[in-house]
């Protein structure tokens, strides 16, 4: 059959289309849980993630130690085989971890392992921090997420690729030059902020410069152990990466807004959740990423009823995968058919506000996310904090000629009444005007003056932006447009 083929690039007409079909940084099914439990499980300790840390860490200099002993003999290939293993595979999870601040409860500790397990995979910080960004923001949607691993139509030859990911790496040691250079692909400059950019560029020859160095140690000592030691483990051991990796997503759907559809969970043993943090957990984790990865399993065991059920094993999961990738090969539109998710009653869509969301553009992690424009009817308020702030964030009636700019029904104010205190959400919405619940001071909300007593300071108006459904500020002063 004919294919229609996709555009997984994240500057093409597919990413366009995900804004025109709403599937662009939109709103994810979330099932039900007690807030209570959820804070519980959201706690972080730097005692749990250092003893994962130093025990991974030290398997790794100790099968290091071996390897370097039996060099000469045939013990040397499968010390450097768990060497590699424990260096470009399971640092994949501990980058991962570390590069959502959950894994230590202390910032810089998380920080400093996620920069090396960065490099430990080739991985440039900055450019891997946005990218895992976007992964979770839109996962598996066609032209917005740029970490998915099986594009379609599908092919034996693309899943070689994956599997064999010493033909993958090079082309990223070559993109890691072209940064360093200072030639940024489009990709690049659509996940990064712009000011992040000379960051990418300087981690990239931080990078180069110790591979280059790497190389030329082996030219002087006429060897290429240490190259085994640095760089080389990357290619050699990254098989374990995929192993975990493609079960993540291979073969689910794309384009849907519920994790049970585009995720799976893998029961493994203890050994494997392990070299893995307990990320086989990956439905939990899209859904509820604040959750370090050590509360995974009593998260799972807090909501598996509202999801799909977990496979049983990783060969009960790679068997689901590989006969779906054999069906896509064949029919690009199959997926992984996840006939037992449940329907959850009343499982509307919901947004869990972290207080801001961090879009790449020319503001630098500066857009503050409202909520969403849908709930808030004209003529009402709805309160909205943020930090140690408040605000009051109305929906005005729209008048005659206002359809066509959807941001001017939308204003965002301080959130007090400058006289008595009272929250001006909870007031009385009339035309252009806020009526305060307390004493009956009123604010236009076109310019923040105080139109009655007792009210007498301003207010401050801030601008408001309507994106993909969601409103969102910088929290700067508002320019007057005008009359209401």
């Amino acid at each position: 059959m004919n294919a229609v083929v996709r555009d997984y690039g994240l500057v093409g007409e597919d990413s366009r289309d995900a804004f025109d079909k709403g599937l662009a940084e939109a709103e994810w099914f979330r099932p039900p849980i007690d807030a209570q439990r959820l804070r519980e499980l959201q706690v972080r300790t730097n005692a749990r993630a250092a003893r994962d840390t130093l025990l991974w860490l030290g398997l790794l200099v100790g099968f290091g130690y071996l390897a370097y002993q039996s060099l000469g003999s045939w013990w040397a290939v499968p010390a450097f085989g768990a060497y590699g293993a424990l260096y470009g595979g399971a640092g994949d999870s501990r980058w991962h971890e570390c590069g959502h601040g959950t894994a230590f409860r202390t910032r810089w500790l998380n920080d400093v392992v996620y920069y090396v397990a960065s490099f430990m995979l080739l991985r440039q910080p900055t450019l891997w921090r946005w990218s895992h960004v976007r992964h979770h923001t839109d996962t598996i949607v066609v032209g917005r997420d740029p970490e998915i691993m099986f594009p379609r139509p599908s092919s034996l030859r693309r899943v070689l690729g994956v599997y064999l990911p010493v033909a993958i790496l090079p082309k990223a040691v070559w993109r890691t030059a072209r940064h360093a250079a200072g030639r940024f692909d489009d990709d690049a400059r659509e996940l990064i902020p712009e000011d992040e950019l000379p960051k990418l560029k300087w981690e990239s020859r931080a990078y180069i410069a110790v591979l280059g160095a790497t190389a030329a140690w082996c030219f002087v000592a006429g060897s290429v152990v240490p190259a085994l030691y640095i760089g080389l483990p990357t290619f050699y051991g990254a098989w374990l990466m995929v192993f975990f990796g493609a079960m993540q997503h291979a073969g689910l759907r794309e384009d849907v807004l519920d994790h049970r559809y585009n995720s799976r969970t893998v029961y493994m043993n203890p050994i494997l959740r392990f070299l893995y943090s307990n990320m086989n957990y990956h439905v939990e984790h899209h859904i509820f990423p604040t959750v370090p990865y050590h509360a995974l399993p009593d998260l799972h065991a807090e909501v598996k009823d509202y999801l799909a059920p977990a496979d049983r094993s990783t060969i009960s999961a790679y068997r689901r995968i590989f006969a779906t990738l054999r069906r896509q090969w064949r029919d690009p539109s199959y997926d992984d058919p996840r006939p037992d998710v449940p329907d959850v009653a009343g499982s509307q869509r919901e947004f869990v506000n972290t207080g801001h969301t961090a879009w790449a553009g020319d503001t630098h992690d500066g857009m503050i996310d409202l909520g969403p424009a849908e709930g808030l009817a004209p003529g009402t308020a709805r309160r909205v904090d943020h930090g140690e702030a408040t605000y009051a964030l109305y929906r005005l009636e729209p008048e005659d000629g206002d359809a066509g700019q959807p941001d001017s029904e939308f204003v965002l104010s301080d959130g007090l009444c400058t006289h008595g205190q009272a929250h001006l959400a909870e007031g009385a919405v009339l035309d252009c005007i806020v009526e305060c619940p307390k004493h009956n001071g009123c604010f236009d909300l076109q310019t923040g003056e105080a139109l009655r007593y007792p009210a007498t300071e301003p207010i401050t108006l801030y601008d408001v932006t309507l994106r993909n459904g969601r409103l969102t500020s910088t929290l700067s002063p508002r320019v007057r447009s005008g009359e209401c």
